[in-house]
């Protein structure tokens, strides 16, 4: 007996913090499905063994995403969840339970898409809008109305007639394919994290404290649920048609069905429609059409009888590999590419997919020109989870990784106690090369203006650059010998190198590429040595001395400052002007203001620059920190700050400052 005690609170631990990671930190870790099966055991425990019963046992609660940000509101109505199922036979049981639950009754099915988006309940009174509350616990929420109002396809005001005098409607809140990739595409811009799929962005979206932000991210609407005392109709199918003639949007997947097979057919037409969809999609929904069987069916504790959610496997879609590429990246790491016949996957056509390292393509077992699965499962990057051996072409040979550099044909060394193959010929591999020196002129290091990527490899082909140093060599005459450079371009150039002369050390040393040193980690390094010189004499006692510098990080620099190559770059730079020592006015100014405080930045502000933040933060003993944690003490938030971080910091309790709020902490 005592193990089934133990397996029920281990159940209970994990899955509430499954929940945790799901609903407060948007960053699950299992699938639905796991999830699912986790849940479906503890439920089949506690029935068995009634004696370890536990009002709050996961089984008993639904998932919360209440923030401490908005006043609260109990639901008229609670806001349960659904039975999950993944199979069409499971679906099927459940119509034949529902018929001899009420004694054989006729029972038509209303089939409906399940929308991949944030749960909302709209009150309406005298035909207005009066209240909107997220699903939060279920039995209370949060009031969203603001927010919910500036989505466009959601009516403030009803039209028509015939609708009660007081009633609520549910839905879900989503946003589109096309919304999410405009938001991404802004986000990157910004240098904010992307959002992981639609679903989070939408829920991160409506709870945001600013109303105008959210009006700019494009969100939409779904209803499919109508509830209230003078209901026009006694079923929930015309209930929903007349909804939508009262201004809401309702699916048009939305269909009666009388029996299994009309269930069945259903199924199987939306497994593959529904990938042309505008919106994500996570499966359907099936439930009994008339209310008074509703009623009769009555609810368990946390879902009710008269309907089931039936879930779409994550999005997989089986295509033809071309050939696998590898790509060098700017240390050298080989990552294998697969590059695939086109396939339209979560709305985005997927051509390539990353095979990450060499014991990721030996799990696979793949072979030349195999049928592979690839799967999105709602995430942006898409990847490899398996092959279809019963297409696999007679003859066909396994993947074998390269053993020398695709490049410059260099032997490959495996990194000790990774999974990496790395390139060591550093100096002379072109994509390492032109990879150094995009990170060189990128905005958090030098910030040289005109510099992109292309730019990078056209002054690489032209034998103009080979190191950062090459740089500052360059004049208006050898750019304008660059394909689509003009004047003013090459005007644009010549104006960022200048400007990267008084560049600060600290992102001079991060600029270098000195593997494993990050950006906080020059930081620190180049405060505490305070000059490259200085650096380049420490020994590795010395290094390993300072604040996050380890045994790698400091045989790293040790290696990098003994080849003669990067010395002689580093000589040529200071000839060029550029900061190779802390100035001595970054020492003045300094306090201890924000001694032991830890920041995050988000978003985009106006009176300084993010940098200009994050040094302010440091001048004055305080502490950057890029991801929220019960560690951080304060948000310092711009305009379009992330939503999920949002949603952490309320969660936490962490306080959310403004610009000038920061600026009056350190006196300025």
């Amino acid at each position: 007996m005592n193990s089934i005690a133990n397996e029920i609170n281990q159940l209970r631990d994990d899955l509430n913090r499954h929940n945790h990671k799901y609903y407060v930190e948007n960053s699950p870790e299992i699938s639905d499905r796991e999830f699912d099966q986790m849940m479906k055991r503890l439920e089949a425990l506690e029935r068995e063994h009634p004696e370890f019963a536990d009002p709050l046992s996961p089984t008993r609660r639904v998932g919360s995403d209440l923030t401490k940000g908005f006043e609260q509101a109990p639901h008229i109505y609670p806001m349960l969840s659904l039975g999950n199922t993944y199979s069409i036979e499971e679906v099927d049981d459940w119509v034949k339970r529902t018929e001899t639950a009420l004694s054989g009754q006729q029972s038509a099915i209303v089939g409906e898409m399940k929308f991949d988006g944030s749960g909302i309940s709209l009150i309406y009174e005298h035909g207005r809008l009066v209240r909107a509350v997220t699903r939060g616990d279920g039995e209370k929420g949060d009031v969203v109305t603001d927010n919910v109002k500036t989505i466009r396809s959601i009516p403030l005001v009803l039209n028509g007639s015939g609708w009660p005098e007081k009633f609520e409607i549910r839905g879900e809140i989503v946003l589109p394919w096309e919304a999410f990739d405009r938001l991404n595409a802004d986000r990157e811009r910004n240098e904010e994290p992307l959002f992981a799929n639609p679903r989070n962005a939408a829920a991160g979206t409506i709870k945001m404290q600013t109303p105008a932000i959210v009006a700019s991210r494009g969100l939409d609407a779904y209803f499919y649920y109508l509830l209230g005392e003078d209901l026009p109709f006694d079923n929930h199918y015309d209930n929903m048609m007349a909804a939508r003639q009262w201004g809401f949007k309702v699916s048009d997947a939305m269909t009666l069905l009388n029996d299994i097979d009309d269930v069945d057919r259903y199924i199987n037409y939306w497994d593959t429609a529904r990938k042309q969809l505008p919106v994500a999609t996570d499966g359907l929904v099936f439930k009994i059409n008339s209310l008074r069987q509703q009623l009769n069916l009555g609810f368990t504790a946390k879902s009710p009888r008269w309907a089931i959610a039936y879930k779409f496997a994550a999005e997989r879609a089986l295509t033809r590999l071309r050939y696998v590429s590898f790509d060098v990246g700017r240390l050298g790491n080989i990552t294998p590419v697969a590059n695939l016949e086109p396939v339209l996957l979560s709305g985005t056509v997927v051509k390539r997919a990353s095979l990450h390292n060499e014991d990721i393509i030996r799990s696979l077992d793949i072979h030349d020109n195999d049928m592979v699965y690839v799967e999105k499962g709602g995430e942006i990057i898409p990847k490899i989870t398996g092959v279809d051996k019963d297409k696999r072409q007679a003859g066909s040979q396994p993947i074998e990784f390269v053993s020398h550099c695709p490049v410059c044909h260099t032997p490959l060394v495996r990194v000790e106690g990774e999974a990496a193959w790395v390139c060591p010929n550093r100096y002379g591999c072109a994509p390492q090369i032109i990879g150094r020196i995009e990170h060189y002129v990128g905005r958090r290091m030098m910030n040289i203006d005109g510099i992109g990527d292309e730019t990078a490899a056209a002054l690489y082909a032209a034998g103009f650059v080979r190191t950062p140093a090459d740089l500052y060599d360059l004049t208006p005459d050898r750019l304008l010998k660059l394909e689509g450079f003009g004047p003013r371009s090459a005007e644009r150039v010549m104006e960022g190198l200048e400007a990267s002369r008084g560049v600060p050390f600290d992102r001079v040393l991060f600029a270098l590429s000195i593997p494993y040193v990050g950006e906080t980690t020059a930081r620190k390094i180049a405060r505490a040595a305070g000059s490259i010189d200085r650096l380049a004499a420490m020994s590795h006692t010395e290094l390993m001395g300072l604040e996050d510098v380890g045994p790698r990080i400091a045989d790293s620099i040790i290696e990098f400052f003994a080849d003669a190559s990067n010395r002689d770059n580093i000589e040529r730079l200071r000839r060029a002007g550029v900061q190779l020592e802390m100035a001595s006015g970054d020492e003045e100014g300094r306090s201890d203001t924000l001694g032991g405080k830890s920041f995050v930045i988000s978003g985009v502000f106006s009176l300084h620059s993010r940098d200009d933040y994050k040094k302010m933060i440091e001048m004055n003993g305080g502490k950057n920190t890029s991801s929220i944690s019960k560690k951080t003490d304060f948000v310092l938030a711009g305009e379009n700050m992330g939503p999920a971080k949002l949603e952490k910091a309320t969660n936490l309790g962490i306080k959310i400052i403004d610009e000038r709020q920061f600026l009056e902490m350190i006196g300025q």
